[in-house]
């Protein structure tokens, strides 16, 4: 009789900061089946965000300021946007290779292999994400989606379960820059992807590692605010590759922009 070999099972936990969060996303993106091809033979296109600075980072191979390479934001207690005069410009890539292109013209050029990737304000248990806007023209993603959705372009969004929310469709529904008419932040719109491959940091380590994890506590003081707690489960091996990993992002430091 044919032995059937059982793998022993691990079983591990882990706190993430949101930076840290961010480089395990990032690493994952990198690793995708669907970027790696799109960096081979088509384009990648890397929108503002702080999670995708790292993504940058990640796909580069060099330091980013992350801080310049994002757009609207919540720091200190608020709704704010980097200074357009700040910011750096989107990274376009061709065939894996940086290119001066404006993001208009490279969506122009959009084929159904190739990835924009873009960040987050929010994501649900469902795994919907929301954008916030305060562009009165929706930004970059206004811009971008009837490009992706028209072509079947592949909309790669990055996000940390710091920024779980409920039901992002009930947010959508009574969010718009037009309707608050009080309040102590800019109003906003907040516009549902329902179409994104969404990268969180359970699917970022089922990407790397094959493992599973469950969100299991979030939030902290001292330098743990906005952090996540995970279990992770799977091949002992695996798993062990995993905490391997995670111990080599711990420490890495939370975004500081101009005002410290």
């Amino acid at each position: 009789m044919r032995k059937v070999r059982v793998m022993a099972e691990g079983k591990g936990i882990v706190v993430l900061t949101p930076s840290e969060s961010k480089r395990l996303i990032a690493k994952a993106v990198a690793a995708m089946p669907e970027v790696k091809s799109a960096l081979s033979t088509g384009r990648v296109v890397i929108g503002h965000g702080g999670t995708n600075s790292f993504v940058a980072e990640e796909i580069l191979g060099s330091k980013v300021e992350t801080w310049r390479y994002i757009a609207g934001y919540v720091g200190k207690g608020q709704l704010k946007v980097t200074p357009r005069q700040n910011r750096l410009d989107p990274f376009v890539l061709v065939r894996g290779q940086p290119v001066k292109m404006s993001l208009e013209e490279a969506l122009s050029q959009f084929e159904g292999g190739d990835v924009f990737v873009k960040g987050a304000n929010a994501v649900d248990p469902e795994g919907r994400v929301g954008i916030l806007m305060t562009d009165p023209m929706s930004g970059t993603i206004g811009k971008a989606l009837p490009y992706l959705a028209a072509r079947g372009s592949q909309l790669i969004v990055p996000v940390g379960l710091e920024k779980l929310v409920p039901d992002v469709i009930a947010a959508a529904r009574v969010c718009g820059q037009r309707t608050f008419n009080c309040g102590i932040a800019p109003g906003v719109g907040l516009m549902p992807l329902v179409a994104a491959n969404v990268v969180t940091e359970i699917r970022a380590l089922q990407i790397l590692f094959g493992v599973r994890a469950t969100h299991v506590a979030s939030g902290g003081i001292d330098g743990g605010e906005g952090s996540v707690v995970l279990v992770v489960e799977g091949e002992a091996s695996k798993v062990t590759q995993a905490m391997e990993m995670l111990k080599s992002i711990k420490g890495e430091p939370p975004i500081r922009g101009t005002e410290g």
